[in-house]
């Protein structure tokens, strides 16, 4: 099933600390135990479900109160269906469903555009041999709260409060649970796994880079003793949490500070990403490596934040339709074949990136030529070449994803299969 395991969190199954566990769904799914029960983060995709609930009595047999969604990602909470049959057959009272109050606009927003979401899932999450829409269309089910809140819930009383705090940050309806007894707070999207925030990937929309700070920045003021991640190891000690989320927010600041800067200069934003070089004070950190979010494509993000669309290109403001575009470059071309041999000959240089701009100017055009298809060839070569230059999952992704639409004699992503 799509999603076993590859984006279960690092802690699955384990406990914590007393009364605390992590359940193997899709990142690190939180149980707490409390006076009213179970809280617990996320139900998990449809064919997770049963495992966490699996898992979950091994280690309890309390009747599960409520069900936070951390944030509305397609598939953290597909999977609903089971618990509450769980609950039912237990003869256990249905578990809340809280999620932050922009959920459900979210929601709605996914099921208008199912289609382009199991499209760029594809493209993001293609796996060994690629994963077919169809497959993915089938696993995005958007089981909607039962309640919501807008800045601040407090879930549990008792023993062991259980506070719940908007924190946007990956998405605008992402949240946070504070257990202030235990001095423990679970970051969900806000404190991904062992990456920069992931701010700006190829396929989302914009997320915001100062407005996570600030929720970092919120978050930090708690003095929390344990933070629990959404993907990687639990942090401990109130110094290693302090810095982890303070760091994060002073790098996202000086990211901004620097773009606008650049941007104020009437740089666009190729010539933005070529001129930034990223302090290591603040980037070189286990925390902030570029392994699903990067600086680049924070940068990009905060560029988009402040222009339009136009990438400064007078050609690119009204264009042609792509196929005769492409025809015309091609017919301008003295000799095709010589384009290609250049694009192999910095291929083999090392320059996969510039040997990639060099092949579009035949890779592009439409119809089955044979220097058009050898160009196709090179081009789908090239991508997985730069697939295993680059580091950011996202883009190792698009690349491959991009060779595989090649190697099937397809260029358009309507052709996705």
């Amino acid at each position: 099933m799509v999603f076993e395991g590859t984006l279960s969190g690092r802690m699955a199954r384990t406990t914590i600390a007393e009364g605390f566990h992590i359940l193997p769904g899709m990142g690190n799914c939180l149980a707490a135990e409390t006076d009213a029960g179970m809280v617990v983060v996320d139900g998990g995709p449809v064919g997770v479900a049963p495992k966490m609930i699996a898992h979950l009595r091994t280690v309890t047999d309390s009747a599960v109160h409520a069900i936070c969604y951390s944030h509305g990602h397609n598939s953290y909470n597909a999977g609903m269906a089971a618990w509450l049959d769980h609950a039912a057959e237990r003869g256990d009272p249905p578990p809340r469903l809280v999620a932050h109050s922009n959920l459900v606009a979210r929601y709605a927003r996914y099921r208008e555009t199912q289609g382009l979401q199991a499209r760029m899932a594809a493209v993001q999450f293609p796996g060994r041999n690629g994963v077919p829409i169809a497959v993915l269309d089938d696993v995005f089910l958007h089981v909607d709260p039962t309640e919501t809140f807008d800045d601040y819930l407090l879930l549990v009383d008792g023993n062991r409060p259980v506070e719940v705090h908007w924190a946007p940050s990956e998405t605008d309806d992402a949240i946070a649970l504070w257990f202030p007894a235990d001095r423990l707070l679970y970051g969900g999207p806000a404190t991904p796994a062992d990456s920069i925030p992931n701010v700006g990937t190829p396929l989302r929309t914009q997320r915001f880079t100062i407005r996570w700070a600030d929720t970092l920045e919120r978050l930090a003021a708690f003095g929390a003793e344990t933070l629990v991640t959404e993907f990687g190891p639990v942090v401990t000690g109130a110094e290693a949490v302090r810095e982890r989320l303070t760091m994060t927010a002073e790098a996202l600041r000086w990211l901004r500070a620097e773009v606008v800067e650049r941007m104020n200069r009437g740089m666009d934003e190729a010539e933005v990403l070529a001129d930034l070089d990223y302090p290591p004070e603040l980037f070189d950190h286990p925390w902030m490596a570029p392994t699903y979010g990067c600086p680049d494509y924070i940068a990009r993000d905060l560029y988009r934040e402040e222009n339009g669309w136009w990438d400064r290109n007078p050609t690119t403001l009204h264009p042609a339709p792509p196929d005769q575009a492409a025809a015309a470059v091609l017919g301008a071309l003295g000799d095709p074949a010589a384009v290609v041999a250049r694009a192999r000959e910095l291929a083999g240089s090392g320059r996969a990136q510039l040997a990639l701009h060099v092949i579009d100017l035949v890779a592009l055009a439409d119809g089955d030529d044979p220097v058009v298809a050898e160009a196709r060839t090179l081009k789908a070569e090239l991508c997985r070449t730069r697939a295993d230059e680059v580091e950011p999952f996202v883009s190792k992704s698009c690349y491959r994803s991009s060779a595989r639409l090649l190697d099937e004699g397809n260029t358009s992503w309507q052709d996705l299969p």
